[in-house]
């Protein structure tokens, strides 16, 4: 069997001791390997998964909503993200928070706590979502190699070239890249790409915010308005449905609770995993924030109206090129990343469902060991191989197909926001913690969903302006920047 496999149908015959004792030397409750995560391991993992190229256009957002309404909408989003995600970490175990059946992925929560067709349309709508990240961060990916080489092409004509070249290459690029790191076979074995990650999200956003703060002083002023992008520059519908794609741009940027318990699973406790999650999204969210904030000001602060989709590769900046370089770098390396902490819990879910349907299927179940000196054999499983190397072949297809990074993250974020970071968390405590129907706390959970329903709404009818917008300009497979 593969690793995963194993993961997911350990046989539980440790002894039955072990599981009352809550585990032994080497074996959790569970019978699975001893878990070694701790609040910075997963505090890396969401990190990694948050601030990812999300953080780019969220000048561009402020810009549409202006100086109050910007950071405003940011704040609440946060806060949201922050108190629903704790909600779900208390999800993680069924019944007692201690010694309750764990629940693996965020799927396996959803059909303890709720069950029936719910766990259908989670199931959709969690890896619809995931798949559609895996685009997004293709196109981000590519949209920032290109600027590395237009960069230094600006730099060498001296703003002269227009430096116009085709994505396709790029894309192909980055989707053989995945293709070999996909090859992964779980979370557990990603930390190292996580902390790796995690840095370089750093780097970039630190380049973009001093950047920022170093035109605003070039400027001798602060650009922007209360009210954002002026009529005239935008026309009135223009105006409303470019608001409203904003507030799907700023979900996307905080979007990561669909791999949340993915995330938690890896803990080790005691504490209990929820409080150790707890603090994790806690640290990261607060951390997040205050760099969206930063970004997103002061992005919007130097450009106004201007301010770029994308605030490193919209050539709102020429100068110093070899420090948007190295930014543009850590982006991808970033999004490289990225791109294999989303995917696993899909990966780990098709593999499964293919384990317990074929479970005498040899192709699907049996590792083939390849010694690989001075390290461990490496596992490699054909079926893992071939699934996993086609679904990154579809995301670039889809990418080439779609290359507008600013609506897919925009639709994405509406798409995903709902229903998996407020929606589904707030039902699961209900049933978890026995919430009585039509109590004060019952009632402001459900007026917290149903005003974030109207918001994912609102974001999902901007977005989808935007891409029927780009379609009318754009050729497939043929976008150039």
């Amino acid at each position: 069997m593969n690793t995963t496999s194993l993961r997911n149908h350990q046989v539980f015959d440790i002894s039955i001791d072990t599981h009352q004792q809550g585990g032994s030397r080497w074996f959790d409750d569970d019978g699975r390997p001893k878990r070694t995560g701790t609040v910075w391991t997963a505090s890396a993992h969401i990190i990694t998964a948050v601030i990812g190229s999300g953080v780019l256009s969220l000048a561009w957002a402020i810009g549409q909503l202006g100086w109050i309404a910007g950071p405003a909408v940011m704040f609440l989003f946060s806060f949201v993200t922050c108190y629903t995600s704790t909600l779900l970490s208390a999800c993680y175990r069924s019944g007692d928070p201690i010694t309750g059946k764990r629940n693996y992925t965020y799927m396996d929560a959803v059909r303890s706590n709720l069950g029936g067709v719910k766990v259908k349309i989670c199931g959709f709508v969690q890896y619809l979502n995931l798949f559609g990240v895996a685009v997004g961060y293709t196109i981000a990916s590519s949209i920032s190699m290109m600027a590395i080489k237009r960069s230094n092409c600006f730099h060498k004509s001296g703003g002269k070239n227009p430096c116009r070249m085709n994505a396709n290459p790029y894309m192909i690029g980055f989707g053989i890249a995945e293709i070999l790191l996909s090859q992964i076979p779980g979370f557990d074995q990603l930390q190292w790409l996580s902390l790796v990650a995690a840095v370089m999200s750093f780097t970039y956003s630190s380049i973009g915010l001093g950047l920022g703060i170093g035109k605003v002083i070039e400027n001798g002023k602060i650009s922007g308005s209360l009210t954002g992008i002026s009529i005239g520059t935008v026309t009135q519908t223009q105006k409303i449905w470019k608001s409203f794609q904003a507030l799907g741009d700023i979900a996307f940027a905080y979007s990561f609770s669909m791999i949340l318990v993915e995330i938690q699973d890896t803990i080790k406790s005691p504490p209990s995993e929820a409080k150790t999650m707890k603090k994790a999204t806690l640290i990261s969210v607060v951390v997040t924030t205050l760099f969206y904030m930063f970004c997103g000001c002061f992005g919007y602060a130097a450009f106004g109206d201007m301010s770029p989709g994308n605030l490193l590769t919209g050539f709102g900046f020429y100068n110093p090129y070899w420090l948007l370089d190295i930014a543009n770098a850590a982006i991808v390396i970033h999004l490289v990343g990225a791109y294999q902490v989303y995917c696993q819990p899909l990966y780990a879910f098709i593999e499964k469902e293919a384990a317990q349907r074929f479970p005498d299927s040899e192709f699907i179940t049996k590792d083939i060991k390849i010694p690989i000196p001075g390290f461990r054999p490496f596992n490699l499983n054909l079926f893992r191989m071939i699934w996993r190397t086609l679904f990154v072949v579809l995301t670039t297809v889809v990418s080439m197909l779609l290359p507008f990074f600013n609506d897919i993250a925009g639709l994405l974020g509406a798409l995903g926001f709902w229903p998996l970071t407020v929606y589904f968390p707030v039902e699961m405590y209900i049933v978890q913690k026995k919430i009585p129907k039509w109590s004060t706390r019952w009632l402001c959970l459900q007026i917290l969903s149903v005003a974030c329903l109207i918001i994912t709404i609102a974001a999902a009818a901007g977005s989808v302006a935007g891409i029927v917008g780009d379609l009318k300009s754009i050729k497939p497979f043929q976008t150039s920047y």
